[in-house]
């Protein structure tokens, strides 16, 4: 699949641990929120979760068939040889993992490649890294769903990192449905979400709401 910036719009990122490590409960969300207008899968298991790697990959290869119904990217957190064993479109890498000029090496055209860059002198680095496809900048506001999350970087900031990236930006970290308006406004090119759409009360009006935000 081609990258397109438009399908950083409504993007899901989360793994089994979102949902108390069950498996089931995960994919009918994620399907779920497919069927209701995401954008993006971001495949991310991390921390808590209790899945095997032959588990990781049985997982991964369900959510590869899900993503090719619903002709929706699907993407895999750090781990590009999983990426590359379930046919992902894309690997997503952070400042702490394997290196991305690494996996770009690795992977070659096969994938796209978004990169994690939280300071200006990151996003003026990835600046320079024409394999570079995206970058995901956060947490915007302080969040939950990552135990490692870095401090809060804030508006104003996320609106200074979008002006100076020559890459699409997805904000995640801390978006929710009374903020995302704002966030969309710093002109950022999507949205990054994991809590505000698992946890949802309302899933379907949820996803909603994020996809007027680019009407």
């Amino acid at each position: 699949m081609v990258f397109d910036s438009q399908s950083l719009q409504v993007y899901l990122v989360g793994g089994t641990q979102d949902v108390h490590n069950d498996v089931d409960a995960f994919l009918e969300k994620v399907e779920l929120a497919m069927q209701n207008g995401i954008t993006a899968f971001q495949y991310r298991e991390k921390g808590n979760s209790t899945l095997r790697p032959n588990e990781r990959i049985d997982l991964g290869l369900q959510l590869r068939t899900l993503c090719t119904h619903y002709a929706i990217p699907l993407i895999v957190d750090d781990d590009y040889r999983l990426a590359q064993q379930i046919n992902a479109d894309g690997v997503h890498i952070g400042q702490n993992d394997t290196k991305v000029d690494q996996v770009s090496v690795a992977v070659g055209h096969q994938m796209f490649i978004g990169y994690s860059c939280n300071t200006p002198a990151q996003v003026e680095h990835a600046n320079l890294m024409d394999f570079v496809d995206y970058i995901g900048c956060g947490p915007v506001f302080p969040t939950t769903s990552k135990a490692d999350a870095d401090p809060a970087i804030g508006l104003s900031e996320l609106s200074r990192l979008n002006t100076l990236s020559i890459h699409p930006v997805v904000a995640i970290g801390g978006i929710t449905e009374e903020n995302m308006q704002a966030v969309h406004k710093t002109g950022v090119a999507g949205l990054g979400v994991i809590s505000l759409i698992f946890n949802s009360d309302d899933l379907v009006a949820t996803i909603k709401q994020m996809k007027s935000l680019y009407k």
